[in-house]
């Protein structure tokens, strides 16, 4: 399991609340599991709880094993206790097992001492456990007295479980709440690009109150110590956040919500009945199905509130061959100062800027860009960042990079997740004056080539690509893609490392694509390829190349004003819209006479 911190999980939830589908995917990345069954197959006369059983064990994965103690509850208790540490069991459900346990031909029994022993073998078991439960004391009081005696039983061994169990989450609609998280691991103490350490000073230790980077909004300046300090912002814990305090959420498997796709459809269907004298928005046209997709609405209205991050870390090593030195720093700063074209077009269409620091990342061609509890960090930064995004209403965030090496680390991801030759993805590299340089180009082909053949044996999972190649700008901005779509907010990706952590994301939650819009490839071989894996087609064939986050921003009014245009135009006339009952009738035109009809002006009467 990909779940840090925990080693039993308590999973409750009401009717129908999808609890066990939750409690499954807890477990969907272990290599075997042992699913306990604790209710009864039923009556024959009982279709409809047969059917519900059929369901359950139609989910289930053939590697799954199946163990049942319907007919003997105190035998949970044994089978808990008897478990190894390798082995992973899924208990569904505890509602079952107190069902069984009050059945007449259990008792008389000491329903407590029962409880008190599966609870004991929970606190006890050597294996990781998931138990599902239903939670009825939400409800009214049952008018019965065998009413009571369940909801009562339940309840007893619900708290005692839970008690016993490092983690609980209660399930509703489908939406896990964790009510008693796992304490959050403890962060890598990795220096960022820009620690304090590095600068001969002591700074502040980061905590779970340090605030996020400065949001600059359009024509302000962000304080000069934004994104500094020990560790930097990217590695503060993240209690606010429980779910992703606890490592419940950043998991391969996620299910995350999906745009509406019923809306992208009905969108289409009601652009063809608009009133435009031509034929159409063309390629454009999908903007308003993916903003219909990802508003919900047939009819979507323009971003109004966009956020640009621009997420600063450099590449060491070859990777940053050909780069000059403190040219991202100056250009992060020119940023943060309001300056530069990412700044200047941000506020020209109205956008925040937030400039964030990520951790420098090691020469991929001789050891892991980035250590694996940094990994951790840096992920759960991204999400938080995601997280403050929608807290502050934004509507649609933009995001774009500047670093040293961050094309080389995307070409080595592509590389990677999608069995491209790094030379292949991999851009020109030009000197300061606009030169190509041939030299540095076949330094950063060669060194993501070493770090290709360094990690030839390595897994090659979402976590193992980023703490080998990816380093901490594309660690954050796949976090940042996560947590976007865990609210439901969509991006406009620019540039390599944005393209990289969606390539990334996809294995750890396959929903992330269908919430990102890219508007330009720039020209980039690795933008094309991952847009093309990634199923994003580029709505626009410019080629600008203004920086990350700028290229985007610059096309954002033209895609507004799609926005606008679909939102204002009315139907046509003959389908009922404006004017449509002062509208003529259309007849056949009559034949015209022979001879010609022009009136010419000389004569001012007809010729003939």
């Amino acid at each position: 399991m990909s779940l840090d911190g925990w080693n039993t999980v308590l999973v409750l939830g009401g009717i129908r609340s999808g609890k066990s589908e939750f409690a499954e995917s807890l477990v969907a990345d272990a290599p075997a599991v042992r699913y306990v069954a604790t209710s009864t197959a039923g009556g024959p006369e009982d279709a409809e709880w047969a059917a519900r059983l059929a369901a359950h064990r139609a989910r289930r994965p053939g590697s799954w094993t199946t163990e049942e103690t319907a007919d003997q509850p105190r035998r949970l208790a044994d089978v808990l206790a008897s478990a190894g540490p390798g082995e992973t069991l899924l208990v569904d459900d505890l509602g079952g097992w107190v069902t069984v346990l009050l059945d007449p031909a259990h008792q008389p029994a000491d329903d407590e001492a029962t409880v008190a022993e599966l609870a004991a073998a929970v606190r006890d078991t050597a294996a990781r456990v998931v138990l599902v439960s239903p939670e009825v004391g939400l409800s009214l009081v049952p008018t019965t007295p065998l009413g009571r005696a369940f909801t009562d039983a339940l309840g007893a061994a619900n708290r005692a479980v839970a008690d016993a169990c490092d983690a609980v989450a209660l399930v509703v609609a489908g939406q896990p709440v964790w009510l008693k998280p796992v304490a959050a691991p403890r962060t890598a103490e990795v220096p960022t690009r820009r620690s304090a350490a590095a600068n001969g000073a002591s700074g502040p230790v980061a905590t779970a109150e340090t605030p996020l980077p400065a949001v600059l909004t359009p024509g302000t300046s962000a304080p000069a110590t934004a994104g500094t300090g020990a560790g930097g912002d990217w590695a503060a814990p993240t209690m606010a956040l429980p779910m992703v305090a606890t490592g419940l959420v950043i998991q391969a498997g996620m299910e995350l919500p999906m745009p509406d796709e019923d809306a992208g459809g009905q969108a289409v269907d009601r652009l063809g009945t608009l009133d435009v004298p031509g034929a159409g928005f063309g390629t454009l046209e999908r903007v308003v199905t993916f903003a219909a997709a990802t508003q919900g609405t047939a009819n979507p209205t323009p971003w109004t509130t966009v956020r640009a991050l621009l997420l600063h870390g450099d590449h060491t090593g070859g990777a940053a061959a050909g780069s000059v030195p403190g040219d991202s720093s100056r250009r992060a700063e020119q940023a943060r100062a309001g300056a530069g074209p990412l700044a200047r077009l941000a506020a020209e269409v109205g956008a925040t800027l937030q400039v964030v620091d990520t951790p420098s990342s090691a020469p991929m061609e001789q050891e892991p860009a980035l250590g694996g509890a940094a990994v951790e960090s840096a992920l759960r930064y991204g999400w938080r960042l995601a997280e403050e995004a929608a807290d502050a209403s934004v509507q649609l965030l933009v995001l774009g990079a500047c670093g040293a090496g961050t094309e080389t680390a995307a070409a080595a991801v592509l590389a990677a997740t999608a069995g491209a030759e790094a030379p292949a993805v991999l851009g020109r590299v030009y000197t300061a004056d606009g030169q190509i340089d041939d030299a540095a180009w076949m330094v950063r082909c060669a060194a993501a080539r070493d770090a290709l053949h360094r990690t030839r044996n390595s897994p090659r999972d979402a976590r193992d690509v980023l703490a080998e190649l990816g380093g901490g700008d594309v660690a954050v901005a796949t976090g940042v893609l996560l947590g976007a779509t865990a609210r439901r907010v969509p991006v406009l990706l620019d540039g390599p490392v944005g393209l990289a952590a969606g390539m990334i994301s996809r294995d750890l939650a396959g929903q992330v694509r269908h919430w990102c819009l890219l508007a330009d490839h720039g020209g980039q071989p690795a933008v094309r390829l991952a847009a093309d894996v990634l199923g994003l087609t580029p709505l626009l064939d410019l080629r600008l190349d203004l920086g990350e986050g700028a290229n985007a921003l610059a096309a954002l009014p033209l895609l507004r004003s799609v926005l606008s245009l679909a939102a204002a135009l009315p139907v046509r006339p003959r389908l009922g819209g404006p004017d449509s009952e002062d509208e003529p009738d259309f007849t056949e035109p009559e034949p015209a006479g022979p001879g010609p009809t022009t009136t010419h002006p000389e004569s001012g009467g007809r010729a003939g």
